[in-house]
């Protein structure tokens, strides 16, 4: 079954003053109701002081706070659904035939079936790794980890669903198999918690405050 059209309402207010949805939005076309995403006009919202969470100024910290965690959660889901969709390129390959062959008796899908298996082991393990330390240290000595994985799995988990929907052919693309909404959604996950070039920012500067701090130059790392 394909998804569904994209809902049509008129801009309705909230509960709040000074809230309103304007209008339902699709994500690479689909529609994600009831959970799904909108476009939220905000216009002079105060919120009561009885309402604050910690404290005036420390909506950040309150943010900061969940996304380690919330990052891993994201990775964890990746993992499992490039792991489904290896297991339905296996399924294809091995009952679809292609030039009087299963496909999975073709060299080229046998290398994209066996360098998915290894990309996907290899994040899995980063995530582990991310993981424990995040439980032993806390989140703000992982973040370099959770950057790395938050860059990471998301293409991993991307590059395993293309060769899935290769191997699918046209029915890849269709609303068939899970495969094309799911991709759907993992290329918008390279986006959701920080793009792809934040996190590697956040990589960097470590690695560069790392050998500034082995070499002995304290200068150069106040500025990074």
């Amino acid at each position: 079954m394909g998804s569904p059209a994209p809902r049509l309402c008129a801009p309705a207010a909230t509960d709040t003053p000074g809230i309103r949805l304007v209008r339902p939005l699709t994500v690479f076309g689909y529609d994600d109701a009831p959970h799904g995403h909108a476009e939220v006009e905000f216009v002079n919202v105060r919120v009561p002081k009885e309402n604050l969470l910690l404290g005036e100024g420390r909506g950040f910290e309150i943010a900061q706070g969940r996304l380690g965690p919330g990052r891993i959660h994201h990775c964890m889901r990746s993992i499992g659904i490039a792991e489904r969709a290896l297991e339905q390129m296996i399924a294809r390959a091995t009952t679809r035939r292609a030039f009087n062959r299963y496909l999975a008796e073709h060299g080229t899908v046998q290398a994209e079936i066996a360098n998915s298996r290894i990309e996907l082991d290899a994040a899995r393990l980063l995530v582990l790794h991310a993981a424990h330390t995040i439980d032993r240290y806390g989140a703000k000595a992982a973040r370099t980890e959770i950057a790395m994985i938050k860059v990471l799995v998301p293409s991993t988990s991307l590059r395993i669903l293309d060769r899935a929907i290769q191997v699918h052919g046209g029915a890849g693309v269709s609303g068939d198999f899970f495969l094309a909404q799911a991709w759907a959604g993992m290329r918008t996950l390279r986006l959701a918690d920080g793009p792809d070039e934040v996190h590697r920012v956040t990589i960097a500067k470590q690695e560069l405050r790392r050998y500034l701090k082995k070499q002995g130059a304290a200068a150069p790392a106040a500025r990074l």
